[in-house]
């Protein structure tokens, strides 16, 4: 098994110099939300760079690293200026930068509706609601399912959702045995609580895994990634 790298190699080094109120991030951006039960919706992103995990499938590598300062009021300020009132918070890793946490709660003292789109492998408490998270969980496919972190499924509330991307058949029957067992142990994750099955956007094929779900019988929604299919599929910015 290939040796995990300590944290403080994965991240960039602007992340342990940021202050109170200071990001680091990767773009600012006006969007359609493509994943998620929001999806179709316009929405204003702020994706914050830096991450810990390093997903086989990860199509945002260029937020590992690139980036810039900028202070919460700057984020506010350029959220005001595009009057949506959707705002999700993204990375990268988003909740490894301390300030993402006024950020949120000024953006909900503003009157926005917030999402913030997570990792499932950092911890979710201090998130206070109303914001929505999406937690991503992780599949063996993505080389970082022993990153997840269980206690977090305790942790989700109403109005939070979980995604699962998935690379292929094996990862769709993880998944699949994974759900059931944990909808016996958390009965509102596939109802009050959405699940998501999200193909890895060009190595599995949407028919496939929309074939599977309904073989099963899945309490799932399948998820594809709607700005994948409106822009170029690597494009940035949307």
């Amino acid at each position: 098994m290939k040796q995990q790298k300590p944290v403080s190699k994965l991240v960039p080094r602007e992340l342990a110099d940021l202050g109170p109120r200071e990001l680091f991030v990767n773009e600012t951006f006006l969007s359609i939300q493509g994943e998620s039960s929001y999806a179709g919706r316009p929405c204003f992103f702020v994706r914050l760079a830096g991450c810990h995990l390093r997903c086989q499938w990860c199509d945002t590598e260029y937020a590992f690293t690139e980036g810039r300062r900028m202070t919460v009021d700057d984020c506010l300020d350029l959220a005001d200026g595009h009057g949506c009132e959707l705002v999700e918070v993204t990375g990268g890793e988003p909740l490894l930068q301390e300030a993402v946490y006024p950020l949120m709660e000024d953006l909900v003292e503003r009157g926005y509706a917030v999402l913030l789109e997570t990792s499932g492998a950092v911890p979710i408490d201090r998130v206070k609601p109303p914001v929505r998270r999406i937690v991503d969980w992780k599949t063996p496919g993505s080389g970082e399912v022993r990153r997840n972190q269980e206690s977090l499924l305790t942790a989700l509330r109403t109005g939070d959702e979980l995604k699962l991307v998935l690379l292929d058949r094996s990862d769709y029957e993880w998944a699949r045995d994974w759900i059931r067992e944990a909808r016996r142990r958390w009965p509102s994750i596939g109802t009050s609580i959405p699940v998501h099955f999200s193909p890895v956007f060009g190595r599995c094929r949407n028919s496939d895994l929309a074939s599977w779900i309904l073989e099963d019988r899945l309490p799932v929604r399948l998820n594809l990634q709607l700005h994948k299919f409106i822009w170029a599929p690597d494009a940035r910015g949307v």
